[in-house]
C-alpha cells in the first residue's frame, strides 16, 4: 500500500470511524507480501512449464526456427495471393544448435522456463502492484486508472506476440543466413535463447508507450506538441530499428514498423486527452 493510506478502524454502531495513518515499517510489510506473492505466482507458473519441456522447446522456443512455422506460412500465402508467386517467401536456414557446457542445459531449462512464468504471470504481478499503489491516490485518480491493470497487461502481451510471430522470424532468417566468406556460423542454445527473449520482453515493454505517455504527461514532463514535434524523428528511428530486425526488403520493414508508428499516433492521442482534461480540470478550479 502507499505511503499515504489509511488505515480504517472503529466501531460497527454508525459511528464516524477513525483513521490513523500507517506506520512506515506497515508498509514495508505490505510491499513484502505483495512481492511474496508475485514471486509465488512465477514459481508456480514456471514451475508448470518446466515439466511441459517438449511444448516449450519445441512448440514455443524453437517454433520460429521452424520452416513450417505460421508467420512463414501467413507471408508466403500473402504473396501468392497479390500474383508476386514466392516473391516474399522467406524461411529460416536450417541450423542445429550446440553446448559447450555440461551444465547449460539444465540451467537453460529453468531459465526459459521462469522467464515465460514471468510473461504469463504479468497480469497477476501487474495487479498485485496495482493494489499497493491504488490506495495512495485520490479517487478521481483512481477512477480514471480503473482499467490500468487491464491495459497495461494487454499493451505487453500485445508487444510480447508482436516480437514472437514477427519481430523473431524476420530476424532468426536473417541472421542465420547471414554469411561471410571462410565462416560457418553454428549458433550456441544461449545465444539462441537470449535473442529469443531480446525480441520478445522488450518489445511487449515498447508497447507500453502510451501508458508512458499517459503518467509523463500527467506529471507535466512530456506533451503532444513535443511528440509532434519530433514526429519525422521518431520516424526515421522507428525504420531504423525495423531496417536493423528484419531482413533487407521493404515489405519486412513496413510490417515492423507500421505497428511501432500506430503506438506513437496513439501516444500523441493519449497526451493530448491528458492536456485536454488538466485544462478542463484548472478551469474548473479557477
Amino acid at each position: 500500500m502507499a505511503l499515504d493510506q489509511l488505515e480504517i478502524g472503529g466501531p460497527d454502531n454508525g459511528e464516524a470511524k477513525a483513521e490513523k495513518e500507517m506506520s512506515f515499517f506497515d508498509h514495508i510489510e505490505e510491499l513484502r507480501w505483495h512481492i511474496f506473492r508475485s514471486v509465488l505466482a512465477i514459481c508456480i507458473v514456471g514451475l508448470v512449464l518446466f515439466f511441459s519441456a517438449d511444448f516449450v522447446f519445441n512448440g514455443i522456443i524453437f517454433g520460429p526456427r521452424n520452416p513450417d512455422f505460421i508467420t512463414y506460412r501467413v507471408v508466403c500465402s500473402f504473396s501468392n495471393a497479390i500474383g508476386l508467386g514466392d516473391g516474399l517467401c522467406f524461411y529460416p536456414k536450417e541450423f542445429h544448435l550446440i553446448t559447450p557446457d555440461m551444465g547449460e542445459l539444465f540451467l537453460t531449462h529453468i531459465k526459459v522456463s521462469f522467464l515465460l512464468g514471468l510473461i504469463l504471470a504479468f497480469p497477476y504481478v501487474f495487479w498485485e502492484f496495482w493494489r499497493f499503489v491504488k490506495p495512495g491516490l485520490y479517487e478521481k485518480e483512481q477512477r480514471a486508472s480503473r482499467f490500468a491493470v487491464i491495459i497495461c497487461s494487454f499493451l505487453f502481451t500485445l508487444g510480447v506476440l508482436f516480437g514472437y510471430f514477427i519481430i523473431s522470424p524476420f530476424a532468426i532468417s536473417f541472421l542465420t543466413g547471414y554469411q561471410l566468406p571462410g565462416v560457418e556460423s553454428t549458433p550456441a542454445l544461449g545465444s539462441y535463447i537470449s535473442y529469443m527473449m531480446m525480441f520478445t520482453l522488450p518489445t511487449g515493454l515498447i508497447f507500453q508507450l502510451p501508458v508512458a505517455a499517459h503518467v509523463l504527461t500527467k506529471l507535466g514532463i512530456l506533451s503532444s506538441a513535443f511528440m509532434r514535434q519530433y514526429r519525422r524523428h521518431a520516424i526515421v528511428v522507428i525504420f531504423m530499428v525495423a531496417a536493423v530486425i528484419t531482413p533487407p526488403d521493404a515489405f519486412s520493414q513496413i510490417l515492423v514498423a507500421l505497428p511501432l508508428l500506430g503506438l506513437y499516433e496513439i501516444s500523441i492521442y493519449v497526451a493530448k486527452r491528458i492536456e485536454k482534461q488538466k485544462a478542463l480540470e484548472e478551469k474548473l478550479e479557477g
